[in-house]
C-alpha cells in the first residue's frame, strides 16, 4: 500500500516524529493514522527504555510564577546534547513540567523518590481505615496496595495525568520527546514555593 505526504506530514505534526518513522509506521499499520499514533507512542516508550542508561548532562532550568505570584517553581530538566537542550521544543516541554508541578504539587519525581516517612504514614492510614469498616485481614492488604497505587498517581510528578492532555501522564510526556529527540531525557530536580507555606 502506497502511503500518500499527506498523510506522513498529518502524522509528523500529531507525534513530532521524524518523517521515515512515520512512514514506516503508516506502512506497518496499513495506512490507519490512530494506529500509527498508538504505535509509534509504544515504540517511544521502548526507545526511552533503551536510552534510560545514556548521561544527560545538559539541559535547562525554568521558572514558572502562578497564581499572581503566590505559587512559584524552579525546574531543571536534562537531556544529553547542548543542541537539545536549546531547541524550542525542550523549552516548552520543561515549561510544561513546571506549570504541571505549579498544578499539582507532587512529593517527588518518582516512586524511589518519595521520602520513606511519607509512604510509612499514608500505609498506615491506609491500613487503619481499612481495618476500621471492619474488613478482613486478608483484604487489608490489597486495599492498601490500592490506595497506594492512587498516592503514587497522584504524589509522584511521572505518574501524574499531565495538566494539559488528560489523556497522558507526565511519563508519557517525556517518552514522546524522547522518541523526538532521540536522546534520554530526565526531570532532575524541583522546588515548589508556595506563599505562606513554611
Amino acid at each position: 500500500m502506497a502511503i500518500s505526504a499527506t498523510l506522513i506530514k498529518e502524522l509528523r505534526e500529531k507525534t513530532g516524529v521524524g518523517i521515515m518513522d512515520c512512514k514506516a509506521a503508516l506502512t506497518e499499520c496499513d495506512g490507519d493514522l490512530d494506529q500509527a499514533v498508538d504505535h509509534l507512542r509504544k515504540k517511544g516508550i521502548a526507545t526511552a527504555k533503551k536510552r534510560g542508561g545514556r548521561e544527560t548532562s545538559q539541559g535547562q532550568v525554568q521558572a514558572y510564577i502562578h497564581a499572581g505570584g503566590k505559587i512559584g517553581v524552579l525546574v531543571e530538566a536534562n537531556c544529553e546534547t547542548d543542541f537539545t537542550g536549546k531547541t524550542d521544543d525542550f523549552s516548552a516541554f520543561v515549561k510544561d513540567i513546571a506549570m504541571q508541578i505549579a498544578a499539582t504539587s507532587p512529593i517527588a519525581i518518582d516512586r524511589e523518590n518519595v521520602p520513606r516517612d511519607i509512604l510509612e504514614k499514608e500505609k498506615d492510614i491506609y491500613a487503619t481505615q481499612a481495618k476500621e469498616s471492619g474488613k478482613p485481614e486478608n483484604v487489608i492488604e490489597k486495599i492498601v496496595e490500592g490506595k497506594l497505587k492512587k498516592f503514587y498517581s497522584e504524589a509522584c510528578l511521572l505518574e501524574q495525568t499531565f495538566v494539559k492532555n488528560s489523556d497522558i501522564t507526565v511519563q508519557d510526556l517525556v517518552n514522546e520527546l524522547i522518541a523526538k529527540t532521540g536522546e534520554n531525557i530526565v526531570i532532575k530536580r524541583f522546588a515548589r514555593f508556595q506563599l505562606g507555606d513554611s
